[in-house]
């Protein structure tokens, strides 16, 4: 299990997060939502150890982040972040390699190759590994990303917006693949989302952030409520129960 205890995190004076206590269902997709600012980032980014926290423990299968070997966390918990820009010329074969690093330190297995043709495969670039990353539209090139991220063959996902600056059409297929991933591959995925309707349709849990703190956590249906959600986002909201699933419109 991955939780966290009174985690907390400065910059400068301003604390944005405000010692939070929280679990991550394994096996499950939990979204965290919340306006801009709100923590969630942060919170991937400490989880990840890319940055330090101020006070608090993050524990994962019983034992703090921070106490992991960092080669033997790389193969547990891995994180897409919400910026991937590279500027090498490299394909999307090329790039999903990357993911096997913390197994074959740059010198490829056979089981390494196959690890990033089931990446490759599972996230439908199969016809296209060999076109360089600047030639895709931003829905390949995020697939591609997360296709590296799978070739890392992690039990835990953490995916930063992955959505960002994808059309709705591609964003409904990318959250397909991301549902076949907890589905099939029995992965435990957390994603930072600011789509609140895909965040409805697709998560098992929903932790909700505002001002660096967790103002509500639950399923689906006792987050995306009106009460909750004009609260977090401080505007009129509308709730529509559709096939099931409670989608939102703001006025």
């Amino acid at each position: 299990m991955l939780k966290s205890k009174r985690l907390s995190k400065k910059y400068g004076k301003k604390t944005v997060v405000k010692e939070v206590d929280f679990h991550i269902p394994h096996g499950k997709i939990t979204s965290l939502i919340g306006p801009n600012g709100a923590g969630k980032s942060t919170v991937l980014n400490m989880i990840a150890r890319l940055i330090e926290r101020e006070s608090g423990d993050i524990m994962f299968k019983e034992k703090d982040v921070l106490e992991w070997n960092s080669t033997e966390l790389a193969k547990n918990l891995s994180i897409l972040k919400q910026s991937n820009s590279l500027y090498l010329k490299l394909t999307i074969k090329e790039l999903v390699e990357f993911g096997r690093f913390p197994y074959s330190k740059g010198n490829l297995t056979a089981e390494d190759r196959e690890k990033v043709d089931i990446a490759i495969e599972y996230m439908e670039l199969d016809d296209i590994k060999d076109r360089y990353l600047d030639e895709l539209s931003g829905g390949q090139r995020q697939r591609a990303y997360i296709a590296m991220v799978i070739a890392q063959d992690t039990e835990y996902l953490m995916l930063d917006e992955p959505l960002n600056n994808i059309d709705i059409k591609h964003s409904k297929n990318m959250m397909r693949l991301i549902r076949k991933l907890c589905n099939e591959l029995h992965k435990t995925v957390i994603l930072v989302m600011h789509d609140l309707n895909f965040a409805s349709c697709y998560s098992d849990y929903i932790i909700a952030f505002k001002d660096g703190k967790i103002l509500k956590a639950g399923n689906a249906e006792e987050v995306m409520t009106r009460e909750v959600l004009e609260e977090i986002y401080e505007l009129p909201v509308a709730i529509h129960n559709i096939e099931g699933r409670n989608i939102c419109v703001y006025y």
